[in-house]
């Protein structure tokens, strides 16, 4: 972490899983996330998906320094589950895989996973380990430009388990949607969950078997 502090303040690459690098001014780090501005947005990034971090080889292309302080700014040190509870409520863009980013609202921070409000997915469940970065938009700016009342923000009456697994098991029973719904292999009735494994019935009455620890979001159409 030391080596890292150097950085502070200065522009740099930072390279992630799957060959994402962004792009931008060190302004903040932790044990578990660090945070970059573009010059647009603030970028929380966990950790365990950084690859590399370095002097970028842009700094031609002068990012400024950002002129609204970021969701850390009043903690005396910032750390990843601290930033997502600091982001609740705050209209934000997630990316956990693929080419799909979801745009929403964290809901609840549970031990494993959070609950995200999408207006286009409705409640979903992200896995705390596979979100790879967090950037809130202007706090004034509404998604879509949906009014207020469009936008159910409360939290449910229904109580939370805090576990993804436990919770997931409370949904036996009814259809899922995994990881954004791009693979039809992840699309189905979710029969079973137990010891790290789902047993899901797809579109043709086959059965097909996932690991929990490899799925990454859930949304009950």
């Amino acid at each position: 972490m030391s080596d890292v502090s150097t950085l502070l303040g200065k522009q740099v690459s930072v390279k992630l899983s799957g060959e994402l690098v962004f792009e931008g001014i060190l302004t903040d780090l932790g044990q578990d996330i660090l945070v970059i501005f573009n010059g647009l947005k603030y970028y929380y990034i966990p950790w365990m998906h950084i690859h590399m971090v370095y002097i970028s080889d842009k700094s031609r292309e002068k990012i400024n320094e950002p002129d609204e302080p970021s969701i850390g700014q009043e903690l005396e040190t910032i750390s990843y589950r601290k930033i997502l509870l600091n982001a609740k409520g705050i209209f934000s863009e997630i990316y956990v895989t693929g080419n799909i980013t979801f745009h929403g609202y964290i809901i609840n921070v549970l031990s494993d996973y959070l609950v995200f409000y999408s207006p286009v997915f409705k409640t979903m469940y992200i896995s705390l380990s596979h979100l790879k970065w967090i950037t809130p938009y202007n706090q004034q700016l509404n998604p879509y430009t949906l009014k207020n009342e469009s936008l159910p923000l409360h939290p449910s009456n229904v109580p939370l388990n805090r576990s993804f697994e436990s919770q997931l098991k409370k949904d036996e029973g009814k259809l899922v949607v995994f990881d954004g719904g791009t693979d039809p292999m992840k699309i189905g009735l979710l029969n079973r969950v137990e010891n790290n494994q789902i047993e899901l019935a797809i579109a043709n009455g086959e059965n097909v078997y996932l690991k929990l620890n490899h799925i990454k979001s859930v949304h009950l159409p």
